[in-house]
C-alpha cells in the first residue's frame, strides 16, 4: 500500500515551521531586473493563495497573466490588476476537477493563437476524505496529478506549447508547484493507482505528498520526451515552502482553528511565497535548463524515486491508460 511522508497535521505543519527557518542562499538572485515584458503567463489556481499571489508578482513584473481558476471571475482578476498596477491581466475559467473543462480551456488558447511562455501549474486541493470527481476518479487524485497530465499533453499536442521555437526566442517553461513533503513518499503502488478509496483526515495529509512524489516523478518523465536532444521545453518543479492560504479550507473544524493559527504566526504569506516561484519561472538562471528542484530558493534534490527512468517509463504508459479509461479523445505525446 502506498503512503506518503506523513499522516499527521500537526507534525506535517512543524516541518514546515522547520523550512519556515532555513538558509535560502538564492534569495538575492531575484531583482527588479527579472520581469516578464513581452511574455504570456499561465498560473493554474490563480483565484486565490499561492496562485494568487504569483499573478500579482507576474503582473507587477510587466507580465500578461491569465489567471485560470474555478471561481472569482472576474473580482479577483480586478484585484490583481488593483495590486500589480497592471491591466495585462484576464482570467479563464478551469475546474482541474472537471475534464471537460480542460478540454474548452485549451481549445481556448488555440483559437485565440495564445502561446504561452511559461505555464505555471499551481492548483491543487487537500480534501479531508475521499470524494469521486465527475469522472470517477477520486478528486485529490485528478486535480494534483492526472489533470495536469491531461493539460500538459493537450496543450503540447495542440501546439499551445510549442517546441520549435524561432531563432532568437527563449524556450517556453512549464513550473510544476509541489511539496517538499513527497521526501520519504512510497514507490508508486499501481495496483491502487486511480483507483477510488474513502478515507480520513490522516490519509488525506499522506496521499497529498504521495501525489506530489507521482506528480514530480511524471514532470522528470516529461521533460526527458520532451528533450531528447536538446531543451525545447524548460520542466521544474518547485516547493514553495509553508504558505498562509486556504489549502486546509476542509480540514475538520478544530483541526483547522489549530492550524490556520500556526500558519498565521509562523508561514510565508502568499506574495513572499510567490518569489522563489517567479524566480524560477523567469530568471537567466534556469535559461535552458529543465528537470530542476527548488525547495524555496535553495538547490535541492528531489526524492531519488523521481529519477529513475523505469519508474518515469512506468507511470507514464499508466497515467495514459487509465486517463484512455475514462477519455477516450486521450493521447500522450510521442
Amino acid at each position: 500500500m502506498a503512503h506518503g511522508r506523513f499522516d499527521n497535521p500537526v507534525v506535517a505543519t512543524l516541518a514546515g515551521v522547520k523550512d519556515f527557518f532555513s538558509k535560502q542562499e538564492l534569495a538575492d538572485r531575484l531583482t527588479g531586473s527579472d520581469r516578464f515584458d513581452g511574455k504570456t503567463v499561465i498560473v493554474t489556481g490563480a483565484n486565490s493563495g499561492l496562485g494568487f499571489g504569483v499573478a500579482v508578482e507576474v503582473a507587477r513584473r510587466g507580465g500578461h497573466v491569465i489567471m485560470a481558476g474555478r471561481s472569482g471571475i472576474p473580482e479577483k482578476g480586478e484585484e490583481v490588476k488593483r495590486l500589480s498596477g497592471s491591466d495585462k491581466v484576464e482570467m479563464r475559467y478551469l475546474d482541474l476537477s472537471k475534464i471537460e473543462t480542460i478540454y474548452d480551456f485549451v481549445e481556448g488558447l488555440k483559437k485565440e493563437n495564445i502561446k504561452p511562455d511559461i505555464t505555471i501549474l499551481n492548483a491543487g486541493v487537500a480534501l479531508a476524505k475521499g470524494r469521486k470527481s465527475p469522472s470517477g476518479i477520486e478528486e485529490m487524485f485528478l486535480v494534483n496529478y492526472l489533470s495536469n497530465v491531461i493539460l500538459t499533453n493537450l496543450m503540447i499536442n495542440e501546439n499551445v506549447i510549442t517546441q520549435v521555437l524561432k531563432e532568437g526566442n527563449e524556450i517556453p517553461r512549464i513550473i510544476f508547484i509541489s511539496s517538499d513533503s513527497h521526501q520519504g513518499s512510497s514507490y508508486i503502488d499501481y495496483d491502487e493507482f486511480g483507483v477510488f478509496e474513502a478515507y480520513g483526515p490522516s490519509k488525506g495529509i499522506s496521499n497529498y505528498s504521495y501525489f506530489k512524489l507521482i506528480l514530480n516523478t511524471y514532470a522528470v518523465e516529461l521533460s526527458r520526451r520532451l528533450n531528447k536532444v536538446n531543451v525545447n521545453v524548460g520542466v521544474n518543479v518547485i516547493c514553495p515552502g509553508p504558505v498562509h492560504s486556504e489549502i486546509i479550507k476542509e480540514a475538520p473544524k478544530l483541526l483547522y482553528f489549530a492550524l490556520k493559527s500556526i500558519f498565521r504566526l509562523v508561514f510565508r504569506s502568499p506574495a513572499t511565497a510567490a518569489l522563489p516561484v517567479v524566480y524560477l519561472s523567469v530568471s537567466e538562471d534556469y535559461e535552458g535548463k529543465t528537470a530542476e528542484y527548488l525547495h524555496m530558493f535553495r538547490y535541492k534534490k528531489m526524492d531519488p524515486k523521481c529519477y529513475e527512468v523505469d519508474e518515469g517509463k512506468k507511470l507514464w504508459d499508466r497515467s495514459f491508460e487509465l486517463w484512455r479509461s475514462i477519455d477516450q479523445k486521450a493521447k500522450m505525446i510521442h
